[in-house]
């Protein structure tokens, strides 16, 4: 299976209306136009794949390696290198641009990013586990619970205990495209998405859902309304001066 992906930045959530009524809660991902930095093949490192970079940053924060390995590619440096697996890697360039274009309306993909950082917590948020009683002489109420049989005398390993939460890579798979945006170089996403806002994701065809395509959603455009108001309103506005002056 042929898959494609882009990197992309997490600006945060909206909702758009569609021309027949229906909410559509959307991510806005930026995609910046995307550089092809390295292309692998079976032949030279046992799998195909392409390496995209994203998001430029200045030369001094970029040591001779990284240089080197990006002026290969004719590029500036970029502050993520990621690859793709299972593309076709005849269909690509070094130093070939990608942009929003890679897909289309209605198809369907899998978003990676990582996970908000939650720090240190206990079991109840962890792992959502229950409470015990709050009256006074209880005496336990958010802790751990048994750890365990007398048998073996130790923890067993798996335990749900607090520990540190968030932060991990997390993967939303079967995701809809509800419009790609060239001129504001973004993808709208029905759905939410992990991470952060300004975070790195990772847009890839998805793997269970890879033949199937939506219907595209016809979206209705508030900045086409406004402006045909403020034609109609210059339109009327010239019209009554046009008959004064007469």
């Amino acid at each position: 299976m042929e898959r494609k992906g882009i990197l992309g930045r997490k600006l945060g959530m909206t909702q758009v209306f569609s021309k027949d009524g229906k909410l559509v809660p959307v991510t806005v991902v930026e995609v910046e136009p995307n550089v092809v930095t390295q292309i692998k093949t079976m032949e030279s490192d046992g799998y195909d794949a392409i390496q995209l970079g994203f998001d430029t940053k200045r030369e001094k924060l970029s040591n001779k390696a990284e240089k080197g390995h990006l002026a290969k590619a004719n590029t500036t440096p970029k502050r993520f290198l990621k690859e793709i697996r299972g593309v076709d890697v005849s269909k690509y360039q070094l130093g070939q641009e990608l942009d929003c274009t890679v897909f289309e309306e209605g198809e369907m993909v899998d978003v990676t990013g990582i996970s908000k950082g939650k720090g240190f917590q206990g079991v109840i948020k962890r792992y959502n586990q229950s409470r015990g009683p709050m009256g006074h002489g209880s005496q336990y109420h958010r802790g751990v619970g048994s750890l365990g049989t007398m048998r073996p005398m130790r923890v067993f390993k798996g335990k749900k205990l607090p520990g540190h939460m968030g932060q991990e890579t997390v993967t939303m798979q079967n995701l809809e495209v509800v419009a790609v945006m060239k001129e504001e170089n973004a993808i709208l996403i029905k759905g939410n998405v992990p991470g952060a806002k300004k975070s790195l994701v990772i847009i890839k065809s998805a793997i269970k859902k890879s033949n199937e395509k939506k219907e595209k959603i016809d979206l209705i455009s508030y900045e086409t309304t406004e402006s045909k108001t403020l034609e109609q309103a210059d339109g009327v506005v010239n019209e009554a001066s046009q008959e004064t002056i007469e």
